[in-house]
């Protein structure tokens, strides 16, 4: 599966310990060179740039369309790694892209890209059995409480899929 992803998921999954649910769902997971440098250059993630660096299956991609990522800067007001990841996604015709930025994700649609955010991942993950009832309600409560945005409606969702299960 040809899997592109935007910095913010794969933040989100080192931030709860979790990286490896990228790897279980979809095996390799592509990054542009503009998220590589977000994920291993800013101070905010000290800690993770060095998971992501020896990761072996995390693969940065060089984006050949250069002026697609431009259109998406300066058209769209996307950032470097949303742009990057946009392109990439386009570029490769990939099954799907991991993003959460609500800008990004509704120029990624306009696209017709297939979109994942975090919470789908971890839903997916509880679905594929990676991750326990208990794992996945810890791991939203580890979001909520990091200031990461979970609306009560997305909780309430999360909550009704995993009753929706048991059943």
């Amino acid at each position: 599966m040809l899997t592109v992803s935007d910095s913010t998921p794969i933040i989100t999954l080192l931030k709860i310990n979790r990286l490896e649910i990228l790897q279980n769902l979809f095996g390799k997971i592509l990054i542009p060179r503009a998220v590589f440098k977000e994920l291993t250059e800013n101070e905010l993630y000290q800690n993770e740039s060095e998971t992501v660096k020896n990761s072996e299956f995390i693969i940065v991609k060089k984006v050949e369309n250069l002026q697609a990522v431009k259109i998406l800067r300066e058209i769209a007001g996307l950032d470097a790694g949303e742009s990057e990841s946009i392109a990439l996604a386009e570029e490769i015709n990939s099954d799907v892209l991991l993003m959460d930025e609500r800008k990004g994700r509704q120029v990624a649609k306009k696209l017709n890209l297939k979109i994942v955010g975090t919470v789908g991942i971890l839903l997916q993950a509880y679905d594929e059995n990676f991750l326990s009832e208990s794992d996945i309600l810890e791991c939203v409560k580890i979001l909520k409480n990091s200031n990461i945005r979970i609306s009560e409606n997305l909780f309430e969702l999360i909550v009704k899929h995993i009753e929706g299960r048991k059943i």
